[in-house]
């Protein structure tokens, strides 16, 4: 389960509880783990204030795709060693800036993800941009759920449109939805949260995981 732009913390651990109270071994990284301690941010203000704003921004840009694919490996090596975890393939989920490494993830690591979730996800893909997930299309062996939100300009229609084409001519069993909700719908602690929306998300891991993963 990956995070969005602001990491691990309580509102993280709560969802990670919900997701392996379904019956699945729940890893939470802390993908910001390389620049160590750092002050928590109160997602309610840090889009507004623009000092946190700024120190949010320098987290976001210290992470590149190549370090969330190479964690990804080490975090799949030892869930592989866990005697209390299933053989076979994992299945991935993100929230924001974790939507777009869920599916990053999955184009690097092959058969071993076997689904993959973005949740109001950004930057899925964009045109020009040499890292776009949808730029990995023919090495997805996932099946792949996008839940998109309403009016989202980090995932605009016209990139719904491409990442769609991408997976089809590349013959990856995905989905893509648009909630009617605003971007962070599915994260509690977000002024966005929408309580029917994130319901809605649950059920769709729900069905993907019990279709594609070992429980």
């Amino acid at each position: 389960m990956y995070p969005d732009a602001g990491g691990v913390r309580d509102t993280f651990r709560s969802m990670a509880d919900h997701l392996a109270g379904l019956g699945y071994a729940v890893a939470l990284p802390d993908i910001y783990y390389r620049v160590g301690d750092y002050p928590p941010f109160a997602m309610d203000t840090v889009f507004t204030d623009p000092e946190e704003r700024r120190r949010l921004s320098e987290l976001t840009a210290s992470l590149t795709p190549e370090m969330s694919a190479r964690d990804a490996g080490a975090v799949l090596d030892t869930l592989a060693e866990r005697p209390e975890v299933a053989s076979g393939p994992v299945g991935t989920t993100g929230y924001c800036m974790g939507g777009r490494i869920s599916l990053t993830v999955a184009g690097h690591h092959g058969e071993r993800i076997g689904a993959a979730a973005s949740i109001h996800g950004g930057q899925l893909a964009r045109e020009n941009d040499p890292n776009s997930p949808h730029l990995l299309a023919e090495r997805v062996r996932a099946v792949v759920y996008v839940a998109g939100a309403h009016e989202d300009a980090s995932f605009p229609p016209e990139q719904a449109e491409r990442l769609d084409r991408a997976y089809t001519d590349a013959s990856v069993q995905h989905t893509i939805e648009t909630y009617p909700a605003r971007h962070g719908f599915a994260v509690p602690d977000l002024p966005t949260y929408d309580a029917q929306a994130a319901a809605r998300h649950w059920q769709a891991l729900t069905d993907l995981f019990s279709a594609t993963l070992r429980s």
